[in-house]
């Protein structure tokens, strides 16, 4: 179902989306790559692994290991060659780092009930992959309503009372998920759902946008890889564990 989707995106972009920053062509400092596909990579096995082999494993431990020694070595080399590979002193600017980590936190959060939610429907309540996934639609319908009201109000409010709004209403909403059981109804497991996905609307958009805001124009291409570097990775941990 997201094939066509994406393609139709990808074609729009190719005539609709233009350069709002300056660009320019960089080398690729192999290194840098090596090292962040060997480090990242390590950890992501380590902590995939766990779930399987428990964390004292030897292959859990030395993959952890490793991959904490690597990515220290790549974060050492991008502080100290001119152009980096990946550019980690925006995280200096500390309104961009408490943007990078509550944005890390938000997209772990919608994406670990986003793959546990289906998989419970489908082992508790016996139903068919396909009524799983559709529960996931109203948190999808909410998201994408929100998105416009999101930017206007970001625009009006500021990004600081939408964001602590929206924690609120995720934690609110994700605590009642300690106590589903085998009866609990699926409207009201939708329900909750829609909610925490309304609460996350209200804090991705501002949050990051408001780390971007903090950075200077030279460093905003930067803080975007650097901002979905931090949130891919939190992410891929935290579901592969």
């Amino acid at each position: 179902m997201i094939i066509p989707i994406m393609t139709f995106v990808i074609v729009l972009a190719l005539f609709f989306m233009k350069p709002v920053i300056e660009t320019h062509k960089q080398k690729i400092d192999w290194l840098s790559l090596i090292l962040s596909t060997i480090g990242f990579g390590s950890l992501l096995f380590g902590f995939s692994s766990a779930g399987n082999d428990g964390w004292t494993s030897t292959k859990v431990i030395v993959s952890l290991v490793v991959g904490a020694i690597v990515t220290t070595l790549f974060v050492w080399r991008q502080l100290i060659i001119p152009k980096p590979f990946l550019e980690l002193r925006v995280f200096k600017i500390g309104e961009f780092t408490l943007s990078a980590i509550l944005s890390s936190i938000v997209m772990i959060a919608m994406l670990g009930v986003e793959t546990v939610l289906p998989l419970y429907l489908q082992i508790a309540h016996g139903m068919s992959a396909l009524h799983s996934g559709l529960t996931l639609l109203s948190g999808a319908v909410v998201m994408a309503l929100m998105s416009p009201i999101t930017w206007k109000t970001f625009d009006a409010l500021g990004g600081k009372r939408l964001a602590t709004t929206g924690m609120v209403l995720l934690t609110l909403a994700t605590l009642p998920f300690m106590w589903l059981t085998l009866d609990t109804p699926t409207i009201y497991i939708v329900f909750l759902y829609a909610i925490r996905m309304f609460g996350i609307s209200m804090v991705m958009m501002p949050v990051t946008t408001s780390g971007m805001n903090a950075l200077p124009d030279s460093l905003i291409a930067d803080g975007t890889a650097s901002n979905n570097t931090v949130r891919q990775v939190a992410s891929s941990i935290v579901l592969r564990s």
